[in-house]
C-alpha cells in the first residue's frame, strides 16, 4: 500500500510539475477524531473493555491543480468505538488516488473512488463513517463527456472491506442522456427529459469454504452476477417523476439463503413544488435484490448498491428509536409527504404564518410462494440451491415491516420566539428490523422551542414523550441547549425510561467553534440501539463515559 500511494503522488507531482507556471496547486483536508473515554455501568449494561480510550480518528489531505488532482486518508482505528466489529480494527492509509483531466470532456480516476449509477440499486460505493461504511472501490473509473447531453461513466475495481478488498471483480458502466439538450423545444418550454442505463458485472469465483444444498450435493455458484437498470426522470415546472427499474441475475448468497432466484427492483417517484407547497408520491418494490461482491458477507459491509428505505430519518431522539433497515430480502414501500404554509395574516397563518407538513410511510412484505426445484425425476427440494420462492408482482405478504404517520407544525409565534410541535404514530416489527420483539405500535409527541434572547443568545429546548405497552414501555426526553455566538454552545439533556427499567441516560456537552475548529467535550450515558442513515442501520451498544470529538477543515 505504501508503494502504491508514492507512486500515485509521484504521477501527481511529474503531471503538476509540466503546467507548474500556469496551475495553482491547492491543499485541502480535514481531520475527525472522536475519542470515548470509557467507564463501566452494569445499570444499562456497558461492554468491559480493557483499553482507556477508544477513538476513530481520521486525517485526510488532497492536492488540487487544474489538470490533476491526489488525496489519501490516514484511518486510526486501532481501538475503535463501540459498535464497530473487530474487523475494523487497524490502522493506516487504505484509501488513496489520482484524478486527472488531459481533456474538458474527460476525466480519469486511478486509485479509489465512490460512484453511483442512477438511485444506486445496481451499484453505489460510498462512506458513511457513523455507521462503519467505506465500500469503496480500488481501481480505475472514466467519465466521459463526448457531445454536450451525454455522460458515459466506466468503472472496474476491487470493494474495500475494512482492511483488505474483496476478491471479486467488479466492472460496469453508465450513461446518462440529457434529451432536452438537443431538443431545444423542451427547455424553452422548461421541460427537462433525462435517460439512463447502467450495468454491472461481479465476477466472483467460489472458495473452499462455500456450502452445501445437501450433504451429497454441492452448490454450483456463479462466477458471474449481471445487474442492469434503466431509468427516466421528466421534469416540468415544478413536477418531477422518475421511474427506474433494476433486475440481477441469480446469486445464491448467505442473504438469501443460497437460493437460485434472479433479483428484481422497481420504483416510481413524483414530487411537486412550488412557493408554500410540496407534494412527494413514492412507490418501490424490491425482491431479492441484496448485491454484495462477497457472497458470503452479512451485516453493513461489501454491498455493491444501495436501495432508499421510502422512510422518513427523523432527527428527534424518541422519533428515531425504533428506525427501519431496508429488508433487502423484498418489501414493498410506499411514502406519501405533503407541506403546506399558510400565508401570514389570515386565520390559519397568524402574523408569521404556518407550516404544516404531513408524512406517511409503510413497508410491507411482498407475496413469496414456496418454489421447489426438481434436481432429478421426481426429486424436489426447497431452501439452498433451489429456486426459493415465486412472488407475484402485485400481491402483498402477510406482514407489516414498517408504518409511520408523522404531523409536523412550524409556527412563529412572536419575533423572537418560534414552536414545532410533532406527533407521529408509529408501527415496528422489531422481529423482521431486529430478530426479535415483536410488534412495537408507539405515539410519540415532541415540542421544540427557540427563543433568541438578544443578538448573542439563542435559548432552544424540547420536550418528547414516547407511549408504547410493547418492548421497554414508555420514554421521556428533554433538552435545554444555549448557544453563545459565535463560539460557544452548551447543552444537557436526559432521556428516561420511565416504563420498564427506571433508567436515566443523562448526557451534558459543551461545543466551541473557533474558525475551521470544532471541539465538543462531554460526559454521559448513551442507549443501546441502532444508528441508521437511508436505511442502513448499525447496533450501537450502551456505553458511558466522557467524550472529545474535534473536527478541523483547511
Amino acid at each position: 500500500m505504501k508503494k502504491g500511494i508514492f507512486i500515485l503522488f509521484s504521477a501527481f507531482c511529474w503531471t503538476t510539475g509540466s503546467h507548474a507556471q500556469s496551475d495553482k496547486i491547492v491543499v485541502t483536508g480535514s481531520v475527525q477524531s472522536d475519542v470515548l473515554i470509557p467507564q463501566n455501568d452494569d445499570a444499562i449494561g456497558t461492554e468491559e473493555t480493557s483499553d482507556w480510550a477508544l477513538t476513530n480518528t481520521y486525517v485526510e489531505a488532497a492536492l488540487q491543480s487544474k489538470y490533476v488532482d491526489a488525496g489519501a486518508r490516514f484511518e486510526f482505528l486501532e481501538h475503535p468505538l463501540p459498535g464497530f466489529e473487530k474487523d475494523f480494527k487497524g490502522w493506516g492509509v487504505p484509501y488513496f488516488f489520482v484524478k486527472g483531466r488531459p481533456a474538458k470532456n474527460l476525466e480519469l480516476t486511478a486509485g479509489h473512488f465512490y460512484e453511483q449509477f442512477g438511485s444506486g440499486f445496481v451499484f453505489r460505493t460510498y462512506e458513511e463513517r457513523s455507521l462503519g461504511i467505506d465500500n469503496s472501490l480500488l481501481g480505475g473509473r472514466v467519465v466521459y463527456k463526448p457531445v454536450e447531453g451525454v455522460q458515459l461513466k466506466a468503472v472496474t475495481g476491487r470493494q474495500r472491506r475494512y482492511w483488505s478488498h474483496n476478491k471479486a471483480w467488479v466492472t460496469g458502466g453508465d450513461v446518462e442522456l440529457n434529451i432536452d439538450k438537443w431538443i431545444h423545444a423542451l427547455a424553452e418550454g422548461n421541460t427537462y427529459v433525462t435517460l439512463g442505463a447502467s450495468f454491472v458485472n461481479k465476477h466472483e469465483k467460489a472458495s473452499d469454504d462455500e456450502i452445501f444444498a445437501t450433504p451429497t450435493y454441492q452448490l454450483n455458484l456463479p462466477e458471474n452476477v449481471n445487474a442492469w437498470d434503466v431509468r427516466a426522470s421528466v421534469s416540468h415546472g415544478g413536477w418531477n417523476i422518475l421511474a427506474e427499474y433494476a433486475q440481477k441475475t441469480q446469486d445464491p448468497s448467505f442473504d438469501n439463503g443460497y437460493i437460485y432466484r434472479k433479483g428484481y427492483v422497481a420504483m416510481l417517484s413524483t414530487s411537486y413544488s412550488k412557493r408554500g407547497l410540496s407534494l412527494l408520491l413514492q412507490a418501490k418494490r424490491s425482491d431479492n435484490m441484496s448485491f454484495r461482491s462477497r457472497r458470503s458477507m452479512h451485516g453493513t459491509s461489501s454491498f455493491l448498491n444501495h436501495l432508499p428505505a421510502f422512510t422518513m430519518d427523523h432527527t428527534y431522539a424518541l422519533a428515531a428509536m425504533y428506525p427501519y433497515a431496508t429488508h433487502p430480502e423484498g418489501e414493498w414501500a410506499y411514502q406519501a409527504e405533503l407541506g403546506y404554509t399558510f400565508k401570514k395574516n389570515t386565520v390559519l397563518g397568524g402574523k408569521y404564518g404556518t407550516g404544516v407538513k404531513v408524512n406517511f410511510s409503510h413497508v410491507h412484505a411482498i407475496d413469496q410462494s414456496p418454489h421447489p426445484t426438481e434436481i432429478f425425476p421426481g426429486e424436489f427440494f426447497l431452501g439452498a440451491g433451489s429456486n426459493g420462492y415465486g412472488s407475484a408482482f402485485w400481491k402483498w405478504g402477510d406482514q407489516t415491516y414498517y408504518q409511520d404517520l408523522n404531523i409536523q407544525i412550524d409556527k412563529r409565534l412572536s419575533r423572537d420566539f418560534k414552536l414545532n410541535l410533532m406527533y407521529m404514530n408509529q408501527r415496528y416489527n422489531k422481529t423482521i428490523v431486529e430478530g426479535e420483539g415483536g410488534m412495537i405500535h408507539s405515539d410519540i409527541f415532541v415540542a421544540e422551542g427557540k427563543y433568541k434572547m438578544n443578538k448573542k443568545l439563542t435559548l432552544r429546548g424540547e420536550l418528547q414523550y414516547l407511549t408504547t405497552k410493547q418492548d421497554q414501555g414508555d420514554w421521556a426526553f428533554a433538552l435545554l441547549e444555549l448557544s453563545v455566538l459565535p463560539n460557544w454552545m452548551f447543552t444537557i439533556s436526559d432521556q428516561w425510561n420511565c416504563g420498564e427499567t427506571d433508567l436515566h441516560y443523562y448526557q451534558g456537552l459543551v461545543t466551541c467553534h473557533l474558525g475551521s475548529h470544532r471541539i465538543q467535550v462531554g460526559y454521559g450515558r448513551t442507549r443501546a440501539g441502532y444508528n441508521c442513515s437511508g436505511g442502513v442501520c448499525r447496533y450501537v451498544p450502551a456505553q458511558k463515559g466522557f467524550t472529545l470529538s474535534y473536527n478541523y477543515n483547511f
